[in-house]
C-alpha cells in the first residue's frame, strides 16, 4: 500500500513550489519522497523528480506539430498520457516499495472538472498499484480580497471534488502574502471555514459591476452552502508548523495514520473521529512548535 498526493489547482496557486516545500518536509520526518512532474508545460522544476512527463511528451512538440495553443496542448498531452498510462505505471512500480509519491499536475483546471482524463489515470493508478491517494487542491489566498473571485474558487474547489471523487483537502496557499492584497472584509476563519455566505453577497452587491448578478450570485452561494462540502485549510509553505498540520490533516484523509497499527474496527473509528495529532511527536521539530 502506497500513499501520496495528488497536488492540483488554477496556474499561480503555487503548486510547483509546494511540492518542493512538501517534499522537502517529509524527508526532514523520515519519509522517502518522489515526486512525479505530469505537468508537460512544467519546464523549470526547482525539484528533483522521480519521473517527468517530458520523457514521454513535450508540451512544444504539440503545440508546433499539431498547432495548438497552451490549453488545447494540455488536453492533448493528458488524453496522450492516458493512453500511454503502461508508461507511467513502469515508471512508478520501482517506487512503489519505499517511497511517499507526490503527483505535480498541469493548472488547466478544466482538466479536474470537465474532462476525464486525468481522472481515469488516477483511478487507474489507484486500481493497479493499490495506491491511497488525496487531492490537495491550492487556491490562491489573494481570491479571499475580491468576493466574486473567492465564490468562483468555492464553485471551482466544489465541482472539483465531486468530479475527482477522492479523499479531498482545499487549501489556501501563500497565506503568507495575504495582507499584501488589501484588507479582508471578514476575519480569515470566515474564508477558511465557508461561513454564512450571506454576508459575502452584502458586499458582492455593493460593486456595481456585480449588483445586476445579485440573484445569481444568490443561487450559486446556496448550492456551496447546501453541499456543504468546502472548507480551506490556510498554508505558508516556508512555515513548518503550517505544512506540519496540513500533513497531519492529509495523512487522516488518505489512511496514512493506520498504516502499520494492528486494531479493531473500534479504535479505527476512535482515531478517525479523533484529533489529528497522531504520533508526530516522535519528530524533534513538530514538538518544538507544540504539535
Amino acid at each position: 500500500m502506497v500513499f501520496g498526493q495528488v497536488v492540483i489547482g488554477p496556474p499561480g496557486s503555487g503548486k510547483t513550489t509546494y511540492c518542493n516545500g512538501m517534499s522537502q518536509f517529509l524527508q526532514l520526518i523520515g519519509r522517502k519522497v518522489a515526486v512525479i512532474n505530469l505537468d508537460p508545460a512544467n519546464d523549470a522544476l526547482p525539484y528533483e523528480c522521480a519521473v517527468n512527463i517530458e520523457d514521454l511528451i513535450k508540451l512544444s512538440d504539440v503545440m508546433v506539430e499539431h498547432s495548438l495553443g497552451p490549453n488545447g496542448g494540455l488536453v492533448y498531452c493528458m488524453d496522450y498520457l492516458e493512453k500511454n498510462i503502461d508508461w507511467l505505471e513502469s515508471k512508478l512500480k520501482p517506487l512503489l516499495k519505499e517511497h511517499y509519491l507526490l503527483f505535480d499536475f498541469p493548472g488547466q483546471v478544466e482538466l479536474f472538472f470537465l474532462h476525464d482524463n486525468a481522472k481515469n489515470m488516477i483511478m487507474e493508478l489507484i486500481k493497479k498499484l493499490d495506491l491511497r491517494l488525496t487531492a490537495v487542491h491550492l487556491v490562491d489566498a489573494h481570491l479571499c480580497s475580491d468576493p466574486g473571485k473567492y465564490v468562483s474558487a468555492l464553485l471551482l474547489s466544489l465541482s472539483t471534488m465531486l468530479h475527482l471523487e477522492l479523499p479531498h483537502v482545499n487549501v489556501l496557499s501563500k497565506i503568507d502574502l495575504i495582507e499584501s492584497y488589501g484588507k479582508l472584509a471578514f476575519n480569515l476563519d470566515f474564508y477558511t471555514d465557508v461561513q454564512d455566505l450571506s454576508y459575502l453577497q452584502n458586499e458582492i452587491s455593493q460593486d456595481p459591476r456585480s449588483a445586476k448578478y445579485r440573484k445569481l450570485t444568490k443561487e450559486l452561494c446556496e448550492v456551496i452552502e447546501d453541499y456543504g462540502l468546502v472548507n480551506f485549510t490556510p498554508l505558508d509553505i516556508q512555515d513548518k508548523e503550517s505544512v506540519g498540520n496540513l500533513v497531519k490533516l492529509i495523512d487522516k484523509s488518505n489512511g496514512y495514520i493506520f498504516a502499520g497499527i494492528d486494531a479493531s474496527a473500534v479504535e479505527f473509528s476512535k482515531i478517525a473521529v479523533g484529533p489529528v495529532d497522531w504520533d508526530y511527536y516522535r519528530y524533534p521539530f513538530f514538538t518544538s512548535f507544540n504539535i
